[in-house]
Formats: structure tokens, C-alpha cells, sequence
């Protein structure tokens, strides 16, 4: 069995401890908005947890690459990881840092061999769902001709525009609020299709797995079909040499008393001897 390498040890490890902290990372993330008037230094809390949470990902991608065997091999393959590593030092905006910590968990989650696809979606619904709410909530309540202004308003905005029905009753009127609105929307259809392929790829799998199971069923039809002739053939041929030997003896039987020479008389004067 192969030995695992530095890399994949190390992320085996990592991958509780940094899902605390993506969790950590929503609860501070959300504070702040759900209740502005916390006090404040609640407020600078969470906004000094935002950045630890950042920071141990950004040391977690920095070991990883000290870990990997071909670092530029690995920067191309994980160039998701480094642009939110970098982004939020390019514009330290508190959205900024919600895209990157989502990039990075999510980097790790498909990475993970053992997140299905199902748990998967499901999370990616769910974290949308939460943090698009927040979201266009911090962006939107200050606004001057904004409908949204609290959370529930939030989540229902968030409903339907993720499954792209759009009501209409709310919307964003900023431009950043726009912008994730169009994120939003992107991601419900992504995920979508997603779900849509994940299910025709299981009646796909489901089909072709029957069919295999019937092309061998047939094969061994065959198979038996040709071992049935086989014995039918040797049974004949036994059959034939069996009568033709016994026909033979037969016949030999038969003519056997009829051409055996007759007993040659005994000599005058002699008597055969009585028994």
C-alpha cells in the first residue's frame, strides 16, 4: 500500500480544524450585520476573528505549498487558493474576505475524498444561501431607496433569486448589491444543472449497469446452450459405438453354436470314463 505524502497527511489533518474555523468565520462574519447595534466591541471581535480565520488560510496554503512536491505544479492547480489569499490584501473588504474564505473551504471540500456530491450541493445551498443574505443585507440596509432592510427580507431575496423566479417585491438598488444579485443567480443556475447531472448520471450508470448484468446473463445462456450441444454430441457418439459393439456381440453369439466342430468319436474299445 502507497505511503500518503506530506501534502495529503497534512490536509487529512487540517480539515476539521479549518472547517471550526470557516464556522468561526460565518458566526463573526454575521454578527455584525444581524445586530448593528452590538456593542462595539463586539464588533472589533468579530472583525479580529474574520482575519485570524484568514490568516490560518493563508498559512494553511503556504504549508501546502512548502509541502508539495512540484510548487509550480501546484500553484497551477490551485490558483483558486491563491487568489483568495491574495484578493483580500489587494482590497480588504469585509466581502472580500467572506469570497475568499468560501474559496478556500470549498477548494478544501473538493478535495476531500469522502464529501459526496450530495453533501456537497446541499452545503453549497445552504452557505449561499446564508452569506448571499447577509451579504446584500450589509449592502443594502443603508441604502437611501433600498427594500431590503432587515434579515427576513434577506433570506426571501436570496430564495428567489437563487431558484431564479424573482418576485420582484425585492431587489437590490446599489451596485454592488447588483453584482450580487448576478452572483447569486449564476450560482442557483450552476447548481442547478449540478443536481440535473448528478441525477441523469445515476439513471445513466443505472442503465448501463443493467444492461452489463444482462450481456453477461446472455453470455452465460450461451455458454450453457453451447455445453448442452457438446453433451448432446458425445452422448450420440457414445450412444452409436454402444449399440454397433453390442449388434456385433450379437451377431457373434449367434453364429457361434452353429460353426463349432462336432466332437470327434471316441476310439472302439475305449469308454469314456464315467464321472
Amino acid at each position: 500500500m502507497k505511503e500518503p505524502s506530506p501534502q495529503a497527511r497534512w490536509e487529512r489533518r487540517t480539515q476539521a480544524p479549518l472547517l471550526v474555523l470557516a464556522v468561526t468565520f460565518a458566526v463573526a462574519y454575521a454578527v455584525p450585520i444581524v445586530a448593528p447595534d452590538a456593542d462595539p466591541a463586539v464588533h472589533r471581535a468579530c472583525t479580529h476573528a474574520e482575519w485570524v480565520v484568514w490568516g490560518a488560510f493563508a498559512a494553511d496554503y503556504l504549508v501546502r505549498l512548502g509541502l508539495a512536491a512540484d510548487r509550480k505544479l501546484f500553484v497551477r492547480t490551485h490558483w483558486l487558493d491563491l487568489g483568495a489569499v491574495v484578493l483580500p490584501l489587494v482590497q480588504p473588504l469585509r466581502l472580500l474576505r467572506l469570497v475568499a474564505t468560501l474559496l478556500l473551504v470549498g477548494r478544501r471540500a473538493r478535495m476531500a475524498p469522502q464529501v459526496r456530491l450530495t453533501t456537497y450541493v446541499a452545503g453549497a445551498v445552504v452557505g449561499l444561501l446564508m452569506f448571499g443574505s447577509l451579504a446584500v443585507l450589509s449592502v443594502e440596509r443603508d441604502a437611501p431607496d433600498g427594500n431590503i432592510k432587515n434579515l427576513g427580507d434577506a433570506v426571501w431575496w436570496s430564495f428567489t433569486t437563487m431558484t431564479t423566479v424573482g418576485y420582484g417585491d425585492h431587489s437590490p438598488t446599489t451596485g454592488l448589491g447588483r453584482v450580487l444579485a448576478v452572483g447569486l443567480m449564476l450560482s442557483g443556475i450552476a447548481l442547478l444543472g449540478v443536481v440535473t447531472a448528478n441525477i441523469a448520471a445515476w439513471f445513466i450508470a443505472r442503465f448501463e449497469r443493467d444492461d452489463q448484468v444482462e450481456r453477461l446473463q446472455l453470455a452465460a445462456i450461451r455458454e450453457l446452450q453451447g455445453e448442452v450441444r457438446a453433451l448432446r454430441a458425445e452422448v450420440a457418439a457414445l450412444g452409436g459405438g454402444t449399440a454397433g459393439a453390442a449388434g456385433a456381440a450379437g451377431a457373434a453369439a449367434a453364429a457361434g453354436p452353429a460353426e463349432q466342430p462336432a466332437a470327434a468319436p471316441a476310439p472302439r474299445g475305449v469308454t469314456s470314463p464315467t464321472p
